[in-house]
């Protein structure tokens, strides 16, 4: 009973956001803000309050040379058993990137269910993604690294405005097991990792472009092409990354690397194709990225993207030193059409809307990458080549 007073104490403390004396159990505090009463709370938990993911096999070691990278997003776990899932479990591959929404935890079916201080429908939606073959299978033959998106952050298309981001955060850390490492020393959950020794060295950058972000703007203009949900902010002080991480960027991207592969759970490249959330919509944070970049001399980055129910490639020239490309790989389960008319400016060639994943192949010889678009059977489905060297 105690427990549940206090939940309906810092719960009506996050609605009214206003700072104020709190009781909970085993502590007794006056907090500065409703995040910090919601914190003093969440640190009462018990272990077992957070469900954990099937043990996975653990990373590559540090002087691996990758040569194969799989990656995916946008799972319902509510769905039935996804055969994009047991594709990747079948495939030979260095590493599995899982890049957000990999569980639907701030809905219920078909309704969105927000606001619930102690997130019961993400703990459940995390708790059943555990239970399923297709994804044990997964970790039981790939390594794996993740980030994540609204939908395993707990509100959609949210940013640091998310009242419970901080629990989100720790049943993204504990279920993920990487609360032990570096990135549970840190709000949010940005992480990075390199493999192979210099010459055949990869750096892969995890960004959370959650935790910190700035609302977006509104559209004016709902559905309209281009502007579907969200336009360009305007506003001198948006914010994707926040200062923390973005002083931690700068410093990954002055370690020495062969390839980079910057995970974005939105979309980094395109601009004029269509009015979701992507980088475009703090089209400051956007260039301060290409920015940070070239000032850095950052070698070799390709950006790796998801969210978007749709997988696409793209290549865009003049705003880093080289050719920059990305790949969208969406979504694993969660197709809405067989085709697309989107075209950015940057895009190379059509969408590809039905179920998918991405894949990375390597050739250090060459200095390429093969960029691939696999069906949900592992048919590779849309291709580029792009050079990284």
């Amino acid at each position: 009973m105690k427990r549940i007073i206090a939940l309906g104490i810092v719960a009506g403390l996050a609605a009214c956001q206003a700072p104020g004396p709190i009781s909970i159990p085993g502590i007794t505090r006056a907090p500065q803000s409703a995040e910090e009463a919601l914190e003093a709370y969440y640190r009462t938990l018990p272990d077992d309050f957070y469900p954990v993911a099937p043990a996975g096999l653990p990373l590559p070691q540090e002087d691996t040379v990758l040569s194969r990278i799989l990656v995916a997003s946008c799972h319902d776990e509510e769905l039935g058993d996804t055969p994009a899932l047991r594709s990747i479990a079948k495939e030979d591959a260095d590493l599995f990137l899982m890049i957000g929404d990999n569980v639907y935890g701030d809905r219920d079916g078909p309704a969105y269910a927000v606001n619930e201080a102690t997130l019961d429908e993400l703990r459940e939606s995390f708790a059943d993604l555990a239970a399923r073959d297709d994804f044990r299978a997964v970790r039981a033959n790939l390594p794996m690294m993740v980030a994540w998106d609204d939908h395993d952050y707990g509100a959609n298309d949210a940013g640091r405005e998310f009242p419970f981001r901080r629990l989100s955060e720790r049943i993204h850390e504990r279920f993920w097991g990487l609360d032990s490492k570096d990135v549970g020393a840190w709000p949010g959950t940005y992480y990075a990792r390199m493999f192979g020794p210099e010459g055949q060295r990869t750096q892969i950058i995890m960004l959370d472009t959650r935790f910190f972000r700035s609302p977006l703007t509104p559209t004016d203009e709902p559905g309209a092409v281009g502007k579907e949900r969200h336009v360009p902010s305007t506003d001198p002080n948006q914010d994707m990354l926040g200062n923390d991480q973005w002083t931690w960027l700068e410093n990954q991207l002055q370690k020495p690397a062969d390839l980079r592969l910057i995970v974005s759970s939105i979309q980094v490249l395109p601009t004029d194709g269509h009015g979701w959330e992507a980088w475009s919509r703090l089209p400051a944070e956007q260039q301060r990225l290409y920015d940070l970049i070239t000032e850095t001399d950052a070698n070799g980055v390709v950006f790796v993207s998801g969210d978007r129910h749709t997988a696409f490639l793209y290549r865009k020239d003049g705003i880093l030193p080289y050719p920059v490309y990305e790949l969208t790989a969406s979504s694993l389960n969660k197709a809405w059409a067989e085709d697309t008319p989107e075209k950015d400016s940057a895009q190379i060639g059509a969408g590809y809307p039905p179920e998918n994943f991405g894949a990375i192949n390597i050739d250090w010889e060459t200095g390429s990458l093969d960029l691939e678009v696999k069906d949900k059977a592992g048919e590779t489905v849309r291709h580029t080549t792009a050079k990284f060297r």
